[in-house]
């Protein structure tokens, strides 16, 4: 599958989907009388729950072995103190795994395992909208959903797929068969809406920021090629018409509450560039560049955002892209945050239109930067053929 089906299939299962208004209004009032169950007790081996328990032991195991799992303590810890500040008394038997993927998704399987992706984590402004994220995914774990849908599985098979969302090698494997089969009903995604809302409000955070998530997301989509989000996705394709849906989460969240911005920010600081550049080499440039111009309107002194939206746009190459670049490089490489990789991408471009003074001038400040960068052999070519 490709990288922009590869997106569609994560924008189906996140965390934000949403039913007709008049369906959605009943949904929040049925919400207005939830209360959080108690704790489950384990599930008899023999039982429908007890076999998906073990299988996702299983994977669990594998995610905790795979090359993609973040090993970083203390961003670990953050996540596991979100997850636990909105699962309230269900703390105990949840655990959150962040993922090395660029693509935005997070998910929650029935025995407590969560997963939540880079590319996710990229994209939120703020811990309230990580709070919206992940509460939706608790949502479904406390109402069971998973459970549900693997009873309506018809046969093995369908079981399987049922199951595959939660193990990297199997997700990896049966991307095309997930997005046909694997979804939650239109019911159990409303719930979940409904459920994160009220989670968000009774940990203390800004409900309203579920909408924001939303509207982000779908900025992004309509920034594609296709600037058409029902031809994009999936998901648009099969729900109620968009604006409706950023309205009713409206409708569901309240402005009260923390947004935890700048917590959010430097729990974040180490990981940004990695995900800038993971995000790139997705190759969905117009939708990068959608996203680090939203970055960029909060945080217009960020060399790192500036440094990818002109990278997106070097390698997109469009008509206008390597000026507008230029542009975003030069007022990068004047702040002291700027990555080393700033001035490599400016000595390419500079490299490009033959000023063999700038970029070679470029191209020494990288190496100076980052002496041992991977490709530093190679520059150090092309300073000497500028110099020759």
């Amino acid at each position: 599958m490709n990288r922009r089906g590869f997106l569609q299939w994560g924008c189906a299962h996140c965390a934000l989907l949403y039913a007709a208004a008049g369906r959605a209004q009943a949904g929040a009032d049925a919400g207005s009388q939830w209360s959080i169950p108690p704790r489950f007790a384990a599930p008899d081996a023999a039982s429908d729950e007890g076999g998906l328990w073990a299988t996702m032991a299983r994977e669990e195991q594998r995610v905790r072995r795979s090359p993609f799992l973040i090993r970083d303590v203390k961003l670990h810890d953050y996540l596991q103190a979100i997850l636990c500040r909105l699962a309230g008394s269900h703390c105990p038997d949840v655990r959150v795994y962040p993922v090395r993927s660029p693509h935005f998704n997070a998910n929650m399987a029935p025995n407590g395992m969560m997963q939540v992706w880079s590319g996710l984590l990229l994209r939120m402004d703020n811990e309230a909208q990580l709070a919206a994220v992940i509460g939706h995914e608790v949502g479904h774990f406390l109402q069971r959903h998973a459970l549900e849908r693997l009873r309506d599985a018809k046969s093995k098979s369908a079981a399987g797929v049922v199951l595959a969302p939660f193990g990297l090698v199997g997700l990896v494997g049966q991307l095309a068969l997930i997005a046909s089969v694997y979804s939650y009903s239109r019911d159990q995604e409303r719930e979940a809406d409904t459920i994160s809302v009220r989670l968000m409000s009774a940990a203390g955070y800004d409900s309203s920021q579920a909408s924001v998530v939303w509207g982000n997301l779908l900025a992004e989509v309509m920034a594609g090629p296709n600037a058409d989000a029902s031809k994009s996705s999936v998901l648009f394709a099969t729900h109620p018409a968009s604006e409706e849906r950023r309205d009713v989460l409206r409708s569901l969240g309240k402005a009260e509450g923390e947004k935890a911005e700048q917590a959010y920010r430097e729990r974040m600081a180490d990981w940004q560039l990695p995900f800038l550049e993971d995000e790139l080499k997705r190759g969905q440039y117009a939708e990068t560049i959608e996203l680090l111009g939203r970055k960029l309107a909060a945080e217009p002194a960020r060399g790192d955002f500036l440094y990818a939206r002109a990278e997106a746009r070097r390698l997109r190459g469009q008509e206008k892209d390597l000026e507008q670049a230029h542009a975003d490089l030069a007022a990068a490489a004047a702040l002291a945050n700027a990555p080393a990789q700033t001035h490599r991408s400016l000595g390419l471009i500079l490299r490009s239109r033959a000023d063999k003074a700038g970029a070679a001038a470029s191209f020494r400040r990288y190496l100076e930067a980052a002496p041992d960068a991977p490709d530093a052999g190679m520059i150090r070519t092309y300073i000497s053929e500028l110099e020759t």
